[in-house]
């Protein structure tokens, strides 16, 4: 019922309720309200791109502070590092999720604006992985190739850890202290060993300076 001002004099009942839901759609045939739009949209990102917060330590304002900090101290750009991550974490059984980290990229990185094909996605890891190889040679021929001392390749793997650790840190992975010193250590060893072994490649027999024993090319 209403008054003499046309406005309801009590609360309306379903069937009112019903009736004026059923107008507003036939008014609006063909059209969602932008709030059911955007809430849609929302619905639509799969759980697990929700849930994701590898670098939720890094916004888009930092973009390119990002990418000067690792064309400074690495060979990748910061799209490659964010999509070689992306493709580790959504890895399946069955391959990589290009699609999904494509399309849901700006969900995934905060500092990536637009979304990718595919074949993006693909091209960028490729890259990534290429040029981790060309360092990876690069650095495992300047530990075999006598060029440093034991002392300065410690200080050297020393200084690419701490690069490697920030950039973990940085996707949210937490290191204690014990951890990175184990680390470091374990590091240290392998890369000692390296040198070690390579003398036996480079000559017959060769006398280590630092430690005096005798390698030869057949040395187990």
């Amino acid at each position: 019922m209403t008054d003499a001002s046309g406005q309801l004099d009590e609360e309306p009942t379903d069937e009112v309720r019903q009736a004026v839901r059923r107008v507003d759609e036939a008014t609006d045939a063909g059209t969602e309200p932008q709030e059911a739009t955007q809430e849609g949209s929302k619905q639509e990102v799969p759980p697990d791109v929700r849930e994701y917060a590898r670098f939720s330590k890094i916004d888009g304002a930092t973009y390119d502070r990002a990418n000067e900090f690792l064309r400074e101290r690495t060979y990748v750009t910061a799209r490659e590092w964010a999509i070689a991550r992306l493709c580790a974490d959504f890895r399946t059984e069955t391959g990589v999720e290009m699609t999904k980290i494509g399309e849901n990229l700006p969900e995934l990185v905060p500092f990536m604006t637009d979304t990718y094909s595919p074949q993006a996605v693909n091209q960028a890891r490729a890259a990534f992985e290429e040029k981790v190889q060309k360092a990876g040679a690069t650095f495992l021929y300047g530990a075999m190739c006598d060029f440093f001392t034991a002392e300065e390749l410690d200080d050297l793997m020393y200084e690419v850890t701490e690069v490697a650790k920030f950039l973990l840190e940085v996707e949210g992975v937490e290191l204690t202290v014990e951890e990175e010193l184990a680390a470091e250590d374990r590091i240290s060893e392998t890369m000692r060993e390296v040198r070690e072994r390579s003398a036996g490649l480079r000559h017959d027999e060769v006398t280590c300076p630092e430690c005096g024993h005798t390698h030869t090319v057949d040395d187990a």
